[in-house]
């Protein structure tokens, strides 16, 4: 059946990428990095021509969420896996309040678990397509949730919740997609893979003051942290435009890229706007159609990014093959979530008018499987 079906050009998109992570990169990206690539691929990072551009990423950052005073943007190598683990040795004194409501959350609490230089911390769940929040706590010294649920398309507000706990908010797929006013984090961290439209091996943390002092002071404290996760060096050598491992460099250029792209065409808030118009596309189509609904029913929650959307009656996997084929890619559902649904990113890099063909597309192949 996928092989027979074919969707008539008018309905396809003209860029099929809707992928959760890694995501789009724009084609004016790529044009960018190949033109700047021979001057920076293959040559030291520690020169110049490299520092320059972790510089104008980290200047783009800092101009694009309108950092408050003294907070730093701080890079190191890994992806948000690895600074799970930087936050465990170099952010938690010794115990953690965190909300798991999917996959990403949940894989936080367990390294805070199993961490034996840590006590027992407090982990407050929900069911995948609702929420988990956090409330002040005796004894707690962070406190950290998603902003974004890359798994179920869940998005709650950056909020402070105690005065004398550090705010860790896994933004990974939320970053440039999602509002967030900054003085009410401390750590606000992500990979480049998804909403900054570049690749993967970078972690990147926006982090105040009082973050910054917390991994000074733990870093001091003789504490054992292995060197490829210690943070004090790894805002050391931000500071200095550089990262203490060797970056993938395409992937500093192409974040670079994403960065003065968005701030560019209006910065946070208009990214914002763009992200709401493609899923709010798909969350209204959704609500039309007999066939589909969209999986978090709370509107407040539901993800500026990430749609998810359940179907009844009609095989999703079999709809996301026939998407494949023509060209449509990775709106596959998690692979943990085990739903019949298809979740769709759509990141700032993402065409509204895209999101609107993939929904014409979408139409066209239920109409042939039913």
């Amino acid at each position: 059946m996928t092989d027979e079906i074919t969707i008539p050009a008018d309905l396809l998109p003209a860029d099929g990428r809707f992928g959760s992570g890694p995501s789009k990169v724009p084609a004016e990206a790529m044009s960018a990095l190949a033109g700047i690539g021979k001057s920076v691929m293959g040559t030291s990072h520690r020169k110049s021509a490299v520092k320059d551009q972790v510089g104008r990423l980290r200047r783009g950052l800092a101009d694009l969420f309108a950092l408050p005073e003294g907070y730093e943007v701080v890079l190191g190598v890994g992806g948000t896996t690895a600074f799970w683990e930087v936050a465990v040795f170099g952010l938690v004194e010794d115990r953690v309040q965190a909300a798991s409501f999917g996959e990403f959350g949940s894989k936080f609490a367990k390294a805070v678990q199993i961490a034996p230089h840590l006590g027992e911390p407090t982990v407050v769940t929900a069911e995948p397509g609702s929420a988990a929040y956090l409330s002040a706590e005796e004894g707690v010294d962070v406190y950290a949730t998603p902003h974004n649920e890359t798994s179920t398309g869940v998005a709650v507000e950056v909020e402070r919740v105690a005065a004398d706990g550090l705010m860790l908010h896994d933004a990974t797929s939320a970053v440039a997609g999602q509002p967030v006013d900054m003085a009410e984090t401390d750590c606000y961290y992500f990979a480049p893979q998804k909403g900054l439209a570049s690749d993967g091996g970078l972690w990147i943390a926006l982090m105040s003051p009082a973050a910054i002092e917390r991994a000074e002071r733990i870093a001091a404290s003789g504490r054992y942290i292995p060197a490829f996760l210690d943070l004090k060096t790894a805002i050391d050598n931000s500071r200095k435009d550089q990262t203490y491992n060797t970056p993938a460099v395409a992937t500093v250029v192409l974040a670079a890229e994403q960065v003065d792209a968005l701030n560019a065409a209006g910065g946070l808030e208009a990214a914002v706007k763009r992200c709401s118009e493609s899923t709010g596309t798909l969350y209204s189509w959704a609500d039309s159609r007999e066939f589909a609904s969209p999986f978090v029913t709370d509107t407040k929650i539901r993800s500026n990014v990430v749609a998810t959307i359940d179907f009844e009656g009609v095989d999703a996997a079999e709809i996301a093959k026939i998407l494949r084929a023509n060209g449509i890619l990775d709106t596959e559902p998690y692979r943990k979530l085990g739903r019949n649904q298809l979740r769709i990113a759509c990141y700032p890099a993402v065409d509204p008018a895209d999101a609107a063909k993939l929904t014409d597309a979408i139409d066209y192949v239920v109409e042939r499987l039913s």
